[in-house]
């Protein structure tokens, strides 16, 4: 079968359903390697007229304006530019209130002043986020060098990815700083003895915040309207489900595809890779680093994009990584080397996100970062016990726990449907995923050949 011709004849087909009121269930959509599927666990189709795709707020938005069925329930940085392209830059996800670089001292009267003002947006897929400085902070802002404007050093700008919403079932935290899963803000830590009611209501909290920050909304969203936004979003699971040159991706022994997804086993601490005496796994069974086992029937297989994917499989499973000066993890431990393995990080069994609340900072809002994060503002902080000064371009969950160990901490996301949302990592530094894996394999220094690097980006691709 030809894939390609698949993707033009599902391409024209979905065209057609762009105003339609619902989706079938697991209905294909195209992306870059092929097709993502969404399965409703409910067994119905997509409701597309319910409350996440309403605008609850005064500026058109709806919860779908920033995770669209179509970009693995996020976007990406070129459907942003297409939604641009389309309507010359006022469609509701160009919004000054957080869609612009900054707030102020921008014009959005022109074309080109709309693509100078929303240039993050066009090319990272980056929202700004505005997080002021906790009152009992660990440290001291003492500059801000933001080249968009923007430089408050009590409310800082944050320029960071649209998460996905879906897959949430496998969620340890709610938002990449965990800001809808903390104490400090009034919601609540996701936890084993919880959960799942724990999630649901974090999940209930950011629509209510969304509602009055992304789409301004006058007025918060109603309880029925909520309860529609939080049912929708635990009902999807989403995958890859056809590789253009691997074909199905749930046949011949191999298990890729949102179904199978669907019946994964789950719950907080599962297979966590920190020592038992740690307790965020709440049963006793030791670590297994081999995470995903979708494609090991294609080992062998005589189709080399079948292979390719499944080695890449193997790797991800196996490929020794010396990690070090990874904070929350290295210090946590008192080891200044730990060798371990994508599932260290990456420990969810089918799924990979880490099953506990574990934030980390692996470097990549580091001023120094492998990859370019030239675009993204500098923070300078103090410690205001040490006199210490580091510099970031995100100081991550510091923002809400206050912590200096926090600095740049971010959680890791759940990596199924990759292929539909570029750019990735939370600052959107890492345009593809060829960039994701230079960049783990300079951090670390882990050596891939090129051959190991086209297998594993085959592999991600297939998630």
């Amino acid at each position: 079968m030809e894939f390609k011709a698949r993707y033009t004849v599902l391409s024209a087909i979905f065209a057609v359903l762009g105003n339609a009121q619902t989706l079938p269930n697991s209905f294909p959509v195209p992306d870059e390697g092929g097709f993502l599927e969404t399965y409703n666990v409910n067994g119905a189709g997509l409701d597309l007229t319910g409350a996440f795709f309403q605008p609850l707020g005064t500026n058109g938005r709806s919860c779908s304006s920033c995770h669209r069925p179509t970009e693995g329930w996020s976007f990406s940085a070129a459907e942003v530019q297409r939604r641009f392209l389309f309507s010359q830059g006022t469609d509701p996800i160009f919004r000054t209130n957080d869609g612009s670089n900054c707030d102020h001292n921008i014009d959005t009267s022109t074309l080109e002043g709309r693509m100078a003002a929303y240039s993050l947006l066009l090319s990272r897929g980056l929202i700004r986020i505005a997080l002021p400085v906790p009152a009992n902070a660990q440290f001291t802002v003492i500059n801000v060098a933001n080249p968009y404007g923007c430089g408050d050093m009590t409310t800082l700008s944050m320029y960071r990815r649209p998460l996905p919403a879906t897959n949430l079932k496998f969620l340890s935290t709610v938002m990449w700083d965990g800001r809808e899963s903390s104490p400090q803000t009034g919601t609540q830590k996701i936890t084993y003895a919880t959960n799942p009611f724990d999630l649901m209501a974090d999940l209930a909290q950011q629509a209510i915040d969304a509602t009055a920050g992304h789409a301004q909304g006058a007025n918060p969203p109603t309880a029925a309207q909520i309860q529609s936004i939080v049912n929708f979003e635990m009902s999807l699971r989403t995958a890859q489900a056809i590789d253009f040159q691997a074909g199905f991706l749930n046949t011949d022994g191999a298990q890729g595809g949102p179904v199978t997804l669907a019946s994964q086993p789950f719950n907080i601490g599962i297979n966590d890779s920190f020592p038992p005496s740690f307790g965020f796994n709440p049963f006793p069974a030791p670590f297994n680093p081999v995470i995903f086992k979708l494609y090991d029937a294609w080992l062998n297989s005589p189709n080399a994009a079948r292979a390719s994917i499944a080695r890449g499989e193997e790797l991800f499973n196996s490929k020794p990584i010396n990690i070090t000066n990874v904070a929350g993890l290295n210090d946590v431990l008192g080891v200044p080397s730990l060798t371990g393995t994508c599932g260290t990080c990456h420990d969810t069994p089918g799924v990979g996100d880490h099953s506990a609340s574990v934030p980390l900072n692996i470097g990549v809002s580091d001023v120094d970062s492998p990859l370019d994060v030239s675009y993204l503002p500098v923070f300078t902080l103090r410690n205001n016990s040490t006199g210490e000064i580091v510099q970031t371009t995100d100081p991550g969950r510091a923002l809400i726990t206050g912590l200096w160990a926090d600095i740049g901490k971010v959680k890791g996301p759940v990596l199924r449907g990759l292929a539909a949302r570029a750019p990735y990592f939370h600052n959107g530094s890492a345009r593809t995923l060829d960039d994701v894996i230079e960049f783990y394999d300079q951090r670390f220094n882990i050596g891939f050949t090129a051959r190991e690097k086209a297998d594993i980006i085959a592999f991600l691709k297939s998630l």
